[in-house]
């Protein structure tokens, strides 16, 4: 094992040592009851004034580098706070950051390591192409219950540009987090109608990714 190698080694170590004392830290102190519950963090960051948008920027970027953290309550809050364009812009903000962080970790501490490992390969086949891989990161945020940590860890032991992975992740956010600020805003009216409207929009970004398999599908096959 090279200097650098063991290194590299350390440093995983170290930071899953980190994530996991600020996960059992937030859980110890209450802030993570607080990440939780929307009507708490909602209060918490109106009273921060002007600082306010920087902790939904900040709670973000901690909610997808400790995986557990779920980031909706977040978007919700910052909705239900700033309205529907500010909050989405915000929680877009530290969304891309936090992606673009976990993508970056794991790039430096596995890119090389995988080149070691397969060399050349690497950047042969789907896991090499980056049509390929930007689609599956696209499409991966469209849909709500395939982890976002995750892919943006997983993103970054690929051939996958940095560029690429950006714009995919920010076009693939886009929809969820207007949705999900959208949705925050509406829950501070009371009124069930948008409420129910919000929710089904919601649930229809799930969608997407499938019915644009569907149209492509059709307009491949061949005329009978």
């Amino acid at each position: 094992m090279t200097r650098t190698l063991g290194f590299k080694l350390l440093a995983v170590l170290a930071l899953l040592a980190l994530l996991a004392a600020t996960y059992w830290l937030l859980h110890q102190t209450g802030a993570l009851a607080t990440i939780l519950n929307r009507t708490e963090l909602h209060d918490h960051i109106s009273r921060l004034g002007a600082w306010g948008p920087l902790l939904v920027i900040g709670l973000m970027v901690l909610a997808i580098m400790v995986s557990p953290i779920p980031s909706a309550p977040i978007a919700m809050a910052a909705g239900a706070a700033y309205g529907h364009v500010w909050g989405t812009l915000y929680v877009l903000l530290g969304a891309e950051i936090g992606a673009l962080a976990a993508f970056g970790l794991a790039r430096w501490l596995g890119g090389e390591t995988l080149r070691r490992w397969f060399g050349e390969r690497l950047s042969l086949g789907l896991l090499g192409s980056q049509n390929a891989l930007m689609g599956i990161v696209l499409v991966s945020r469209l849909l709500p219950f395939i982890s976002f940590d995750i892919v943006s860890y997983a993103a970054g032991l690929t051939a996958l540009s940095l560029w690429r992975f950006a714009l995919a992740t920010l076009i693939g956010i886009v929809p969820a987090s207007f949705l999900l600020a959208h949705f925050g805003g509406e829950m501070t009216t009371g009124e069930s109608d948008r409420i129910m409207i919000s929710v089904l929009a919601l649930g229809a970004i799930t969608l997407i990714p499938f019915a644009v398999k569907l149209v492509r599908d059709r307009l491949r096959r061949p005329p009978t």
